[in-house]
């Protein structure tokens, strides 16, 4: 490893870093992450920060357990990678499907398919969702719906599907055939509707009226997050999903639940969909699958959709996969990640947690006006938008929102600005007094606001 001078000298000097400008990269050094341990995060100058981020939302088991990283060690030495495309598959790989389909068998998942990622896992989704559809007799549902404000990865049929358009703009044109739909986003909708129940019947009856216009033997899949993460944390209201199953099942449109920040207990339950009490077709999924320690992601699909590929004539063959599919050193990390998330029940310390961070968002936001909406309340998921006016819901401008970044972390608070919110995902095993320490520091980068 080359000495501290080498690293600051060179910081962004030869890499672009994703989600952001590389120009303001050069003129502001990133904060160079060193060490790390249980939900605490240590830069190149020794300062230490509770990680309210998880990573990526994905670091569920903290960044010290040893059985993951002794799984892949191991794996390492036994067979640190052979490929899975047909005709070839290795131990670590079959137990993981087997680790993975029964972790949502309760969802009504009866097969896995292995990928590198989260969007990886959308694009998977995506393609099966329009092969199903052909072999099934009707090749004209190619289209696709989806919500503003979701986030969906960066392929580019999950930016086609995304909702929010600074993933998309400088991208354009992308996929055809995907529509939208309002955000269940109670702060802020085109119906000025402030009542989650009637908000979420409002989105509901769009959609059928959005099919129609379509033609519903058009569309393929609706492709929705439980909650919404990087769109800002929007928890719908309990009916909302359970509408939009009702609505796919009447009108054959498969849905696609995008689990990737959801899944593995981040909600409080093993999967959102779960949470909501709603079975969808095919789920994505990632992040906790292996609390960020290898790049793996999966999607899933139930019986019926299973059947019809394993039935199917020389059609039913999936052109479509990764080299690092069921990577044996990613699928060792999936069994041993499932194993310890099983054992240590993280769902359950996300409930009560979460709760913590939510009502102290809240007591922030009785005590600042620029604290515009608190978002969460389920699981270990939190938003809190900032405004420049609360009567107008103005959005902040970005160099507070920069300031405000700045102080919480010097004060001992990594959190994720994202536009005008800040969204915080810490690590299922976080403490009650590491909640505390998060709230202090986003305390502190209010004051500095």
């Amino acid at each position: 490893m080359k000495d501290d001078n080498f690293l600051r000298a060179n910081n962004a000097r030869h890499m672009w870093h994703p989600m952001g400008h590389p120009g303001e990269a050069m003129e502001h050094a990133p904060t160079i992450i060193t060490g790390a341990y249980g939900s605490v995060i240590e830069d190149i100058d020794g300062h230490k920060t509770v990680d309210a981020v998880g990573g990526l939302w994905c670091v569920n088991l903290g960044y010290s357990n040893d059985v993951i990283k002794n799984a892949i060690t191991k794996q390492l030495h036994d067979l640190p990678y052979y490929s899975a495309f047909a005709g070839t598959s290795n131990p670590p790989a079959i137990e993981a499907s087997y680790m993975v389909r029964n972790f949502f068998e309760a969802d009504g998942m009866a097969r896995v398919f292995f990928t590198s990622g989260g969007s990886d896992s959308v694009e998977t989704c995506l393609r099966l969702s329009r092969q199903y559809h052909r072999l099934r007799g009707e090749p004209e549902r190619t289209k696709f719906l989806s919500l503003k404000k979701g986030y969906h990865g960066t392929h580019f049929g999950g930016a086609s599907v995304n909702g929010n358009n600074r993933f998309r703009i400088a991208y354009e044109p992308l996929m055809a055939g995907c529509f939208h739909l309002p955000s269940p986003y109670t702060y802020r909708n085109p119906f000025d509707e402030t009542d989650p129940a009637v908000l979420a019947q409002n989105i509901a009856s769009m959609m059928e009226d959005e099919i129609q216009f379509q033609g519903p033997r058009s569309i393929a899949a609706f492709i929705m997050e439980p909650i919404q993460g990087a769109g800002g944390v929007i928890v719908p209201d309990e009916i909302f999903m359970p509408l939009m199953r009702e609505i796919c099942y009447k009108y054959g449109i498969l849905l696609i639940a995008d689990e990737v920040i959801t899944g593995f207990g981040r909600t409080g339950d093993w999967s959102g969909s779960r949470h909501w009490d709603v079975q969808p077709d095919m789920m994505c999924c990632a992040k906790g699958i292996t609390s960020g320690y290898f790049p793996v992601g999966a999607a899933l699909m139930n019986e019926a959709i299973a059947e019809v590929f394993e039935k199917a004539d020389a059609d039913g063959s999936i052109f479509h996969g990764y080299t690092y599919s069921a990577h044996p050193v990613g699928a060792a990390a999936v069994v041993a990640c499932l194993s310890e998330t099983l054992r240590l029940e993280t769902n359950a310390n996300a409930g009560p947690r979460g709760a913590q961070l939510y009502q102290g968002c809240q007591s922030l936001m009785e005590r600042f006006d620029i604290v515009g909406d608190v978002r969460g309340g389920h699981g270990l998921m939190t938003g809190v938008e900032i405004v420049s006016d609360p009567i107008t819901k103005a959005p902040m401008d970005a160099d507070t929102m920069k300031r405000i970044y700045k102080a919480a972390y010097e004060a001992g608070a990594m959190v994720r600005v994202g536009g005008n919110n800040i969204m915080m995902s810490p690590p299922l095993i976080i403490s009650e007094d590491e909640i505390d320490k998060v709230l202090a520091g986003l305390e502190a980068g209010l004051r500095a606001a």
